[in-house]
């Protein structure tokens, strides 16, 4: 976080950041500014329409965001876990939900970069960095949810193609999207073992979008309910290996994780901005409502949870930049980063009294979005199991 941006934090938060080198804060910085021109004040509109338009993800790809973590060689900015963190902070820190850019960026383009072959590198990560190609994962089903064994999408070879059927849902970027990294069953009795994923141009015959679903928040970000008959997708789009997805998908769990983590702190760094600024503007009862000293023993709550999510979160993030950061420590980070963060949103909110709750303040926005962090990624049931069983 840089000294531009973070003076009126610092006043509250105490300890300051090391994490970041000059080009970081400057990125940050380009960030922060295109996000304000180009994103903000469209945001509206988009979230009535229930998605962001292909032009905005090419704006991304246009001031490098999409680039992070997506090797030069590619069309990226280099594999810079640093880059996509400060990118996520600053989306995060706009009150924006939408594009998902992180799911394309942080979690789609490693499964290429990392697991690809190199025809499908040349394929897909140029067009993605750029933002001529939208990507998702298709990975929850109807009656599935986190438990890969249930998967039920089945891809049947014929001859130099997969044969795929089935269904998925709550899939992210999922209208708008022209990839779709796709579990599917190839072995069924082998169950989770039994897996495989797919790169799957959506626009192949068979391949349906359907409805795209109404959310609590997020309203801006496409998530669809998808459809698969017949679809015939080349044998040379399989990823790794037939039956080896369970792995791949392991695999890039942390980054997925911390993401989440990155996201939920600055979150609460900007609503703990946003909330001092307003008590200490809105009158009540002939004082400022920061006046109050219920105000500022909860504030105080929310700044000490806030700088304590800010070092550990910082700490992860360091680790997995140089690719330190294990499973379970991943798991922490993103069950404590999301349990804080509606902790400190909703005192937040609450403190914003009645208005807080209207849907033009970006502090409800905010409140609504972040509920989601503690089911996706993995529920935060699934991260005290991790946890607990490596004790």
């Amino acid at each position: 976080m840089n000294a531009t941006h973070s003076s009126e934090l610092n006043a509250m938060l105490r300890l300051p950041r090391t994490l970041y080198a000059p080009e970081h804060l400057a990125f940050g910085d380009a960030m922060r500014r295109f996000l304000a021109a180009e994103i903000t004040p469209h945001m509206q509109k988009w979230e009535e329409e229930g998605m962001v338009p292909k032009s905005a993800w090419r704006r991304f790809g246009d001031v490098g965001a999409l680039g992070a973590g997506i090797p030069e060689e590619y069309g990226g900015a280099g594999e810079d876990f640093l880059t996509l963190a400060i990118a996520v902070e600053e989306h995060a820190r706009a009150g924006m939900a939408a594009p998902a850019f992180e799911l394309h960026t942080g979690i789609v383009a490693p499964y290429l970069v990392r697991h690809g072959n190199e025809a499908q590198k040349r394929a897909w990560l140029p067009r993605m960095a750029s933002g001529e190609v939208v990507a998702s994962i298709g990975m929850t089903e109807p009656n599935s949810g986190s438990d890969l064994a249930a998967v039920r999408t089945r891809a049947v070879r014929d001859g130099d193609h997969y044969v795929v059927n089935g269904s998925k849902i709550f899939i992210t970027n999922g209208i708008v999207g022209d990839l779709v990294v796709l579990v599917v069953k190839t072995a069924p009795e082998l169950k989770a073992k039994g897996v495989s994923l797919l790169l799957v141009d959506t626009s192949l015959p068979g391949y349906r979008k359907a409805r795209n679903v109404k959310k609590v928040g997020n309203k801006a970000q496409d998530t669809a309910e998808l459809f698969f008959d017949d679809v015939r997708v080349p044998a040379h789009c399989l990823l790794g290996e037939e039956n080896g997805g369970w792995k791949v998908l392991m695999s890039e769990l942390v980054q997925e994780r911390l993401l989440v983590a990155v996201r939920a702190a600055a979150t609460c760094e900007a609503a703990l901005e946003m909330t001092v600024r307003w008590v200490k503007e809105r009158q009540a009862f002939g004082g400022r409502v920061f006046d109050f000293q219920n105000t500022r023993f909860r504030l105080a709550d929310v700044a000490t949870q806030t700088q304590a999510l800010r070092v550990f979160t910082d700490r992860c993030i360091d680790l997995h930049a140089r690719g330190e950061l294990d499973m379970h420590s991943a798991a922490m980070s993103k069950l404590y980063s999301t349990e804080v963060q509606d902790s400190v949103l909703d005192t937040c909110m609450q403190l914003h009294g009645g208005t807080g709750y209207m849907w033009d303040y970006p502090i409800g926005r905010m409140w609504a979005d972040a509920r989601v962090h503690r089911i996706y990624a993995g529920t935060n049931e699934i991260m005290r199991e991790i946890i607990g069983r490596a004790l």
